[in-house]
């Protein structure tokens, strides 16, 4: 297989990778780091196109220059994507450095000797670093799932082939001139390695952007725009999946608002609107990092507090009762507080979502029948106790 096949090759991976990066990003806008991929495998076929013209060249000193450069900035590209997609800082200040400190060296890597040992590692730290710093990214972001991990291992296997293709070098031999690096067994041995990894790389960051947007499409689905926590389906969907795995020791509050059609009629439905963001904003942020809130449907609302006693749910719906009837909400043009009652069943045994949500609705509406403020808890369960708020 002769070098210019394998050159050929990877300018035609740099290309459909380029144009695939190109292609989501103006089609998907959650893809944030695509369209600095695109760029970076774009970078690549620059860079091919360089050690193609340098074998012709007199003076390959500025050819060669440029596809250090080149391609060094093809690495830094990759590294803003994937920050980016990854809703992490780039890492400004130590690419800053690896290109401040390569730009320093250019002049003393391109008057050693070529293919002598300090010039071919000088040449691959830069590379080294900034693939390094890929890997460090993903992991700081804290994202462990199978495909990061493997994205991470690529990371750390492109960077140990920079580092392990001087010692290459020296052990096959290389040429004695830039223009007749082609030739080399070491030019086939290095490009192909470069063409095996772009792909593998390119390949799962595409897969781990389908994943994201996947996810993130059902999180849409799943998710209240007004409220911002999960709309009836996903409530249901996820209730669902914590009985399965929680057991009897769940707790369901069911929640409404009280003449919430006056809140509309008086203040109007911007109000209105504000008013359930306010709301639900006070469940989630009163409710254990486990519980799942979610909106029902108008002003109603239920929240599953999983490994929770009936205790616990009456003290959480209290809390909640009691905030939000203190609650001054003058930047919506509201002149007064406002109330909700709530309704508390702890499961049975061989409870479903549906039947606790039947308890908890009908404890619900022996609130609402007495008065209104308050916490009440389903038949059955402490029923003799008085109810919580306002009569």
């Amino acid at each position: 297989m002769s070098i210019a096949f394998v050159l050929g090759i990877n300018m035609s991976v740099a290309g459909v990778f380029a144009v695939a990066f190109a292609v989501v990003a103006a089609t998907n806008r959650t893809a944030r780091g695509a369209r600095w991929l695109a760029a970076g495998y774009g970078l690549g076929i620059v860079n091919v196109g360089l050690e193609f013209l340098l074998t012709w060249q007199v003076d390959p000193t500025p050819i060669g220059i440029g596809i250090f450069l080149v391609f060094l900035l093809a690495l830094s590209f990759a590294l803003v994507g994937v920050a980016r997609h990854y809703c992490t800082a780039p890492p400004w200040v130590a690419m800053a450095a690896i290109w401040v400190l390569t730009i320093l060296a250019v002049p003393a890597i391109f008057s050693l000797a070529y293919g002598s040992m300090p010039r071919l590692i000088l040449y691959q730290l830069p590379y080294f670093a900034m693939q390094l710093l890929i890997g460090i990214v993903i992991w700081r972001s804290g994202r462990r799932q199978p495909l990061d991990l493997l994205l991470i291992a690529l990371q750390l296997v492109a960077a140990t082939i920079y580092i392990a293709k001087p010692f290459i070098a020296v052990t096959i031999g290389t040429a004695s001139s830039p223009q007749g690096y082609m030739a080399t067994t070491y030019a086939a041995i290095s490009q192909s390695g470069s063409v095996v990894t772009l792909m593998a790389i390119a390949l799962v960051m595409l897969l781990i952007m389908m994943r994201d947007t996947t996810a993130e499409m059902v999180v849409r689905s799943e998710t209240d725009p007004l409220s911002s926590v999960l709309n009836r389906r996903g409530f249901e969907h996820h209730a669902e999946l914590a009985l399965l795995r929680g057991g009897e020791s769940a707790v369901l509050i069911a929640a409404d608002l009280d003449h919430f059609k006056r809140i509309n009629d008086s203040f109007g439905h911007a109000a209105g609107d504000g008013v359930i963001a306010h709301f639900a904003a006070m469940l989630v942020d009163t409710a254990p990092p486990n519980a799942i809130v979610g909106r029902i449907g108008g002003e109603e609302f239920a929240v599953l507090l999983p490994d929770a006693l009936l205790s616990d749910g009456r003290i959480y719906a209290e809390a909640v009762r009691t905030a939000f009837a203190a609650a001054q909400l003058p930047v919506l043009g509201v002149d007064r507080g406002f109330t909700a009652s709530f309704g508390v069943a702890q499961r049975a045994s061989d409870d479903s979502l549906f039947e606790l949500s039947r308890r908890a609705d009908a404890a619900l509406y022996r609130a609402k029948a007495g008065g209104r403020n308050q916490v009440r808890v389903a038949l059955g369960e402490l029923s003799s106790a008085p109810a919580m708020g306002a009569a």
